[in-house]
């Protein structure tokens, strides 16, 4: 069985996931696909019911008035649709990418001066507190700051428009977190959160969040969007490419609003990122996520490996650490050939309950190594019959994605591992997806993948199950009073694999198979309801 390790390379993901897809297409050709089993099923209705709002009291207007001022209303279910497109190399990339292209070029022109952060006192010797060079050395911005080889302490660092900052490589230029820095402190963050902030270019370094400085303390991380080693909150513009994190309180890299909010379904906080690309970036030992995103648009995740959480900024045993993590608010967000090993979930997106879902997702080419969850779509509080339907979680496109040997993991004790889990999601395309189980492990009988909990519009297309022998079933669409329902399920083979290939529960209404079929030795059998 493959084995990612700390410093795997992710600019072999698309070699790896290539590889070890069990059905192989040109990648424009299956990315078309994928777009056009999306549109087939995209123009049905779902809108949840509203009963009609009430008059308001004068107090709950001026309620209404104030909590505007920190949060917009959305509905996803009117959210136009985003769609992939292939770059001049015929490499898939968001449509908006050019005009980020031009922006990067534009960081540079308007830069006015390039700088060695040396020259302003910064020592490098793992000891001396740098923090103050680095201040000096990026004043105000319009400024491209060079940071030789070397280990420099700060008590964080925080960059204004205009800034480019630039190390000379993972490992060789190493950004460390002071002793004396709080557990709240971001390493590097941007200046202004409320104002915000525009064209910031992170690269080629070591970011240490310095994790041993706390001792053995509960959790790691102080609350909200605060003990990361990189933040971007409310940035316009930016640029996190060949940076490894390690061992931050909460996330390695968080692409944010200014603050993290949790006033209902339906809302999303202002002052939002918007057009963040992240390019080759390692982390592990994220005391939640790896590469996390709120609140923000238009971002764009590329070629990047997270692995190995420590979970310690949730209570024991409690630990939803993921690889990547779409969450709350995020929209317009495109995964590109990532990796993700050893954590609760490979890929996660979701919402809180009193939060919008991620929404219009795009993934193409992962790999999941023994993640818990490989690929887990859920909006949390709206999955059972008596909560009120999601208003918010709409539209997932995943083309390439590979889940080999999830299994369980103590940073969520009783979690069943799983290949893949759509819950409460609806108009979700899931086209050239390859499980590969270990034929030795314990799946104690649990499904293999899993629709449930009210996801509605759901397609699982080109799908190969094989080596979960010990799994009691490869593809479950879960019933009950909170059933999934409108699923399509085609050109799906599992191969000496679970015990049942296709479970369906009561009260599923709605569902389609075409070219399901069980392959057990020589024997080819047609699975049908």
């Amino acid at each position: 069985m493959i084995h990612l390790p700390r410093d795997h390379d992710p600019m072999n993901n698309a070699q790896l996931i290539g590889r070890y897809g069990a059905r192989k297409m040109e990648l424009p050709s299956a990315v078309e696909e994928t777009e056009l089993l999306f549109q087939d099923i995209y123009n049905r209705d779902y809108t949840p019911s509203f009963q009609n709002s009430p008059t308001l009291s004068l107090f709950k207007t001026f309620k209404k008035l104030i909590k505007g001022m920190f949060v917009e209303d959305v509905s996803n279910r009117t959210l136009p649709p985003t769609r992939t497109v292939m770059d001049e190399n015929g490499m898939p990339c968001p449509e908006w990418l050019p005009t980020l292209n031009r922006e990067y070029d534009r960081l540079f022109c308007e830069i006015t001066k390039t700088v060695n952060v040396k020259d302003f006192g910064a020592k490098g010797d793992g000891v001396t507190d740098d923090t103050a060079a680095f201040e000096k050395a990026i004043g105000t911005g319009s400024v491209h700051v060079v940071v030789p080889a070397g280990v420099y302490m700060t008590k964080g660092i925080k960059l204004p428009s205009w800034t480019s900052f630039s190390g000379e490589g993972k490992g060789i230029t190493v950004i460390k977190l002071h002793n004396e820095a709080p557990i709240g402190r971001r390493l590097i963050t941007n200046s202004r959160y409320i104002k915000g902030n525009h064209h910031i270019a992170v690269r080629y370094m070591t970011l240490d969040w310095n994790v041993e400085r706390l001792g053995d303390i509960p959790k790691t991380a102080a609350g909200n969007n605060q003990s990361s080693c990189l933040t971007f909150a409310h940035v316009t513009y930016g640029w996190v490419q060949n940076v490894e994190a390690i061992n931050p309180g909460l996330h390695c890299f968080d692409v944010s609003s200014a603050y993290y909010t949790y006033l209902g379904d339906g809302t999303r906080a202002r002052y939002g990122s918007r057009y963040i690309w992240l390019d080759n970036l390692n982390g592990y030992g994220f005391g939640d996520d790896g590469i996390t995103t709120h609140h923000s648009e238009d971002l764009f995740i590329s070629n990047s490996h997270m692995c190995d959480p420590s979970g310690r900024s949730h209570k024991l045993g409690f630990s939803n650490s993921n690889g990547i993590e779409v969450d709350d608010g995020s929209r317009n967000v495109w995964l590109l050939n990532n990796s993700t090993a050893r954590c609760f979930g490979g890929i996660e997106i979701k919402a809180h309950h009193n939060s919008a879902a991620a929404a219009n997702v795009h993934i193409i080419g992962h790999l999941s190594v023994n993640d818990n969850r490989a690929y887990n779509f859920r909006h949390i509080g709206h999955h059972q019959a008596a909560d009120t339907e999601s208003l918010t979680a709409f539209n997932i496109k995943a083309t390439n994605l590979i889940a080999a040997a999830p299994i369980r993991t103590s940073l969520y004790e009783g979690s069943q591992q799983r290949a893949l889990v759509v819950s409460g999601y609806k108009n979700v395309v899931i086209n050239h997806f390859t499980a590969i189980g270990d034929s030795d492990y314990d799946y104690n009988r649990g499904p293999v993948l899993a629709v449930q909990y009210r996801a509605r519009n759901v397609v699982l297309n080109n799908v190969h199950v094989t080596g979960f022998k010990t799994a009691g079933v490869d593809m479950k669409v879960f019933g009950g009073d909170n059933a999934a329902d409108i699923v399509r399920i085609g050109q799906f083979t599992a191969d000496a694999s679970a015990e049942k290939t296709l479970v369906v529960g009561s009260g599923v209404t709605d569902i389609e198979l075409q070219n399901v079929y069980a392959v057990r030795g020589l024997t080819r059998e047609k699975v049908t309801l």
